[in-house]
């Protein structure tokens, strides 16, 4: 199998993943309006947070699993928006605290890491859909308020595999500060498979 194989089965989910847009329902339809986001990515967590808030959300907001915890023991949210892994563990350990003490929240996972299985563990924990990143306030938006009871219809153009494995290893690689060894690491790859993929423009 070639090292640039990054778990297609993965990736062509994603692409027939249901578009959930528009979302069923709307926040004025809810009387609970919390919505807390957790992700270790500071700069996409203060970016859905500021647009979620202007979407008529009360957003709050943590980076580690422990902080995330205390938060929904003290004040369990409507709503959540979980990244899979964090810093500091597992992000499923926040969606069973949250269904714990609260049953009838809705939580989306996010997930970057290809884990498909453990997505489909965090669904089953009590997650409503998981998301997989990069995401916009609209992507998560329509997953938080999409009606359980309607279908979702597919995409008009979703993109091909080969874009979907292009975008995640370019996102991996900017993750890394573009050091071509670490990506490499990460990604479980030759370095010279890397760099010849680097080096093409982003396939459609």
């Amino acid at each position: 199998m070639s090292h640039c194989n990054i778990r297609d089965s993965y990736y062509m989910t994603i692409i027939m993943k249901l578009d959930k847009s528009p979302p069923g329902l709307k926040i004025t339809d809810f009387e609970e309006k919390s919505l807390l986001i957790v992700d270790d990515d500071d700069p996409l967590r203060m970016r859905l947070s500021r647009a979620m808030e202007k979407k008529g959300f009360q957003v709050k907001d943590a980076k580690t699993v422990e902080n995330a915890i205390k938060m929904v023991i003290s004040a369990p949210p409507k709503f959540a928006l979980v990244d899979l892994r964090l810093e500091d563990g597992n992000g499923l350990d926040v969606v069973k605290e949250i269904n714990k003490a609260k049953k009838d929240s809705r939580i989306v996972m996010l997930t970057g890491y290809g884990n498909l299985p453990t997505a489909v563990a965090a669904v089953k924990s009590g997650a409503i859909d998981y998301l997989a990143k990069p995401v916009d306030a609209d992507d998560v938006e329509a997953a938080l308020l999409a009606d359980p009871e309607s279908k979702a219809k597919p995409p008009e153009n979703p993109m091909s595999a080969d874009r979907v494995k292009w975008e995640h290893i370019h996102r991996v690689f900017e993750l890394c500060n573009r050091n071509v060894s670490e990506t490499a690491r990460r990604l479980k790859m030759h370095r010279r498979t890397l760099q010849r993929i680097l080096s093409k423009r982003s396939p459609r």
